[in-house]
């Protein structure tokens, strides 16, 4: 039934047994491999998965489940990129063709349930039910920000390039922080040293979010990319991105103009006012 509504197949793994994963790759003529895992997957999963895509004679290319930013290793103290940079060196040792879908910050976060996303909520920096934010740093670094359903799309297109460069970027938005908050948000700063220190200023609808996950783990994880936003981690200026390489395509097919954070805010009622001039300087 599920196949129906996803129209595509459904195949059970064993991320335990690599040998079986390689089966199941070459069985269904698997060539490109694009891995989803969500971020509570133990980290050996994807590495089963890399070395069967190695190992199977059909696959020929990856995309990692990163979904987001390219790691440095300046960055390797924190614990969201550390698993990422692991997953770097693996696929460098692979004789596969891969690629990374850096995209940024996802932009369904603040939008739900007025936007459609299959993403799980979370309430981070901004919580735009209660009006409050909580911003990391000074506000004043650029941020990229992407659509759940633009990553999608500008994937699926980059399935049809003859050549992957190892990094494939995606923007729907850049603004910083203190751009966004001057919608009228009731704004706090929580400084680098206090992030470092693994806290963060409570939101109204982080207690939502408690019967999901515990305080101390909901406090943990915006502290790590707070201290990533803050740094300018998600900071984008590549020589191209997939936006430009399909810059055709959103001329002609609607389905694929970015959904940005003028359409998110219009939707719940928020004017970010006329920024037709900040547009033209990074696109």
């Amino acid at each position: 039934e599920l196949e129906k509504t996803l129209g595509a197949r459904i195949v059970d793994v064993d991320y335990s047994n690599v040998d079986s994963l390689v089966a199941q790759l070459q069985d269904n003529n698997v060539h490109t491999l694009v891995s989803t895992l969500g971020g509570r997957s133990p980290p050996e999963q994807e590495h089963a998965l890399i070395q069967a895509a190695d190992r199977s004679s059909v696959t020929q290319h990856y995309i990692p489940s990163v979904w987001g930013v390219k790691s440095r290793p300046e960055v390797s103290w924190s614990p969201v990129a550390a698993p990422k940079l692991a997953i770097f060196e693996a696929l460098e040792k692979t004789q596969l063709e891969w690629t990374l879908v850096a995209n940024g910050f996802f932009l369904d976060y603040w939008g739900m349930p007025k936007s459609k996303s299959y993403l799980s909520q979370a309430i981070l920096a901004l919580d735009v039910a209660a009006n409050k934010a909580a911003i990391p740093g000074t506000g004043d670094t650029p941020i990229t920000f992407t659509y759940s359903g633009d990553v999608t799309k500008f994937t699926a297109k980059l399935l049809t390039l003859d050549k992957w460069e190892p990094e494939s970027y995606i923007i729907s938005d850049r603004l910083t922080w203190n751009e966004i908050v001057k919608l009228k948000f009731d704004v706090t700063y929580d400084p680098t040293d206090l992030l470092r220190s693994g806290k963060i200023t409570k939101l109204p609808s982080h207690v939502y979010v408690y019967k999901f996950l515990p305080k101390e783990a909901l406090q943990g994880m915006p502290t790590q990319f707070g201290l990533l936003l803050a740094e300018g981690v998600l900071d984008f200026h590549p020589e191209q991105s997939l936006n430009d390489l399909f810059q055709l395509a959103f001329m002609q097919d609607e389905t694929v103009v970015p959904f940005d954070l003028e359409n998110l805010f219009g939707r719940l009622g928020l004017d970010l006012g006329d920024r037709s001039g900040e547009r033209a300087e990074w696109l």
